[in-house]
């Protein structure tokens, strides 16, 4: 195993029956690195991403995360991996320093650390005067941003963000992208899908699936300079219009 690695792929693929919703995909994330995972809805990026997780058993094909074995190793994979959807990713009925308290301790961490990482949290994040308010009374924006922090409260090798930014304002998502770069440079591989191509920009690197095929991976520029194009956006269209499935 590669150290310098966090994620290895090895022809990954999930089939449903006869439907094969992720078909050999095979790729490495760099620890530290802040690598996007794109693509049109229906293309497997959920199926995918759920696989790396260790929420979803492949039907065939390897892969390592965090150095640990995707089929042997699930639940160390989860312990060593934080996670962060729009869906869910807080519990609205309780104040903001309660589910700190509570992530905290289903990460493992001990009532000691908890204290501490509670406070420095809160600190950070400048909610000491929101700190006993239950989440569901809080502005999206800063609802984003704890998920976010409380995902990597216990210092993960790599932290899996699907969709983190959706319906917040552009302003919000640049503070929140803030969030990722100091995470990164504190070597927490950023595993980020994303609907919006100028964060796609954002990535040192990224991949884009295609009717469950990855068809493109590189660095930003670099994509733009292969398909001739000016922007992510373009990029984006240029290969969904490939898709051949619903």
């Amino acid at each position: 195993m590669n150290t310098n690695l966090t994620i290895e792929v090895d022809n990954l693929t999930k089939k449903f029956g006869t439907f094969t919703a992720v078909d050999q995909i095979s790729f490495n994330v760099k620890k530290g690195e802040i690598f996007g995972f794109l693509g049109a809805n229906g293309a497997g990026k959920t199926t995918a991403m759920r696989m790396l997780c260790g929420l979803s058993i492949p039907t065939s094909g390897k892969a390592t995360i965090a150095g640990f074995d995707l089929y042997e190793e699930t639940e160390v994979i989860k312990k060593n991996i934080g996670y962060m959807s729009q869906k869910f990713s807080l519990y609205e009925d309780l104040t903001v320093e309660e589910n700190i308290e509570f992530f905290g301790g289903i990460y493992g961490l001990n009532d000691k650390e908890i204290k501490s990482k509670s406070e420095q949290l809160i600190e950070n994040l400048s909610m000491q005067n929101q700190a006993n308010h239950l989440v569901k009374s809080l502005p999206l924006g800063w609802k984003q941003k704890l998920a976010f922090s409380v995902a990597i409260i216990h210092n993960p090798s790599i932290v899996f963000l699907d969709e983190p930014t959706g319906g917040v304002d552009p302003i919000t998502r640049r503070q929140f992208w803030d969030l990722i770069y100091d995470a990164s440079k504190k070597d927490i591989t950023v595993f980020v899908t994303t609907h919006y191509m100028d964060e796609a920009e954002y990535c040192d690197r990224v991949s884009m699936m295609v009717d469950g095929k990855i068809v493109a991976l590189d660095k930003p520029s670099k994509l733009q300079q292969e398909f001739e194009v000016k922007s992510m956006d373009d990029v984006f269209y240029k290969l969904s219009r490939q898709a051949k499935r619903n």
